[in-house]
C-alpha cells in the first residue's frame, strides 16, 4: 500500500525537526515498522503493508505536531513502540515532581504502578528490563522527598552477581556495594542532578543500606526501595518487608526471568508475589513488554525470550548429567 501525505502550512524548521538529523527519524521509522519512507520537503511518501503504512503516517502527523523544538531520538522510539501521546498528555494522569519537571507513565501499566506507589504503603513492581521498575520507583521517592512526605530514602540490593565472580572488592561498604546500586544512582543522578545528590548523601537524606545489614533495624519516615528483588531469598524478603514503620513507604522491583539465584534457590519475590497477593495494602503492579520504554529492540528481545520454549540445553546441570548417564 502506497500512502501519500502534504503537511500544510509549510513550515521548514518544522520539517528539520521531524526529520531529525540526517534524516535519522525517518530510518528510525522505516527500520520500526518495516516501511519505505520518502519525502520531498512538505511531501511524505509511505510504501509498505497497509497497517504498518497507517501507523507510520500516524507516528509521522503526532512527531509534526510536537516539531516546534527538536525531537530526541528516544521520544521517536517511544512512540514507535506505542507510545504517540504528546509529552504530559494524558487525562488524570499521575505526576511525579522531580529537577526534570513531571514524571509520568508512558502506559496504562506504569501509570498504575504509579498510581499503587501513590496509595499502598507496599508495592511490587515486577517486570521484564526497560519497563521503568525502578526509574518510577526513584522518581516516587524523590517526589515524597522534596514534599517532605518522608524525612528519606533507603536503596538496598541483593549482592548477587549476574553469572560472574566478582571476587574482593576493596573499600568501604559504601564503595563495596556500590557497582550494585549504581542503577539507582544513575535514576537519582538524573532525577535530582549530581550535585542535590552528593548533599542529600551528606545530609544523610539518602541511605545505602545493604540488604545484608537490615536486620533488627526499624524504617521509620523513610521511602524505601528493594531493587533486583528477585535474587533475595525466602527469608531475605520476609526481613526486608518486615522492616517497614510508622511513616514509611516500600517498594519491591525485580525481574523473574532474570534470577541470578542458584538453580535449587528459590526467589523471594516469586515466593512473596504467591504469599502475599491477597494481603489487603499491599498492591502487585505487572508490568510486560508493552511497557518497555527502552529501544524497540529490547521489547522485541524480551518477547522473543519469553516465546522460545524450554530446551535440554537450558535444564539444570543435575539433571543434564543423569541423562547423560542413562545415555550411557
Amino acid at each position: 500500500m502506497i500512502l501519500k501525505h502534504t503537511f500544510s502550512p509549510p513550515d521548514n524548521t518544522r520539517m528539520g525537526h521531524l526529520c531529525g538529523p540526517m534524516d535519522s527519524h525517518i530510518r528510525s521509522i522505516e527500520a520500526a515498522l518495516q516501511v519505505k519512507v520518502a519525502h520531498r520537503f512538505e511531501q511524505f511518501r509511505i510504501d509498505g503493508p497497509k497497517a504498518k503504512a497507517n501507523q507510520a503516517l500516524e507516528t509521522l502527523q503526532a512527531m509534526y505536531e510536537m516539531a516546534r523544538k527538536p525531537i530526541p531520538a528516544e521520544t521517536v522510539q517511544l512512540m514507535l513502540s506505542g507510545d504517540t501521546a504528546l509529552p504530559g498528555d494524558g487525562v488524570d494522569a499521575l505526576a511525579m515532581q522531580t529537577r526534570r519537571g513531571e514524571v509520568k507513565g508512558r502506559t496504562p501499566a506504569q501509570a498504575r504502578y504509579l498510581e499503587n506507589m501513590a496509595t499502598h504503603d507496599i508495592t511490587f513492581g515486577i517486570g521484564p528490563a526497560g519497563t521503568g521498575k525502578t526509574y518510577l520507583a526513584v522518581a516516587c521517592a524523590v517526589d515524597a522527598l522534596e514534599r517532605s512526605a518522608v524525612q528519606r530514602i533507603v536503596l538496598t540490593r541483593p549482592a548477587v552477581e549476574a553469572g560472574e565472580k566478582l571476587g574482593f572488592l576493596p573499600g568501604d561498604l559504601g564503595q563495596k556495594v556500590d557497582p550494585y546500586l549504581r542503577p539507582l544512582y544513575d535514576a537519582l543522578h538524573d532525577l535530582m542532578g549530581y550535585d542535590k545528590v552528593v548533599k542529600a548523601f551528606e545530609r544523610q537524606q539518602i541511605e545505602i543500606a545493604p540488604l545484608a545489614f537490615m536486620r533488627g533495624r526499624t524504617l521509620n519516615h523513610a521511602f524505601v526501595i528493594l531493587d533486583e528483588a528477585q535474587n533475595t531469598t525466602v527469608e531475605q524478603m520476609k526481613m526486608f518487608l518486615t522492616r517497614i514503620g510508622f511513616g514509611s513507604k516500600a517498594v519491591v522491583t525485580g525481574d523473574v526471568s532474570q534470577i541470578d539465584l542458584p538453580r535449587t534457590q528459590l526467589s523471594g519475590l516469586i515466593d512473596a508475589e504467591r504469599v502475599l497477593k491477597r494481603v489487603n495494602g499491599i498492591a502487585m503492579s505487572r508490568l510486560t513488554s508493552a511497557d518497555v520504554v527502552r529501544h524497540p529492540l529490547v521489547a522485541r528481545i524480551v518477547d522473543a525470550y519469553e516465546a522460545r520454549s524450554p530446551s535440554a540445553d537450558q535444564a539444570p546441570p543435575v539433571k543434564r548429567a543423569r541423562s547423560a548417564a542413562k545415555k550411557a
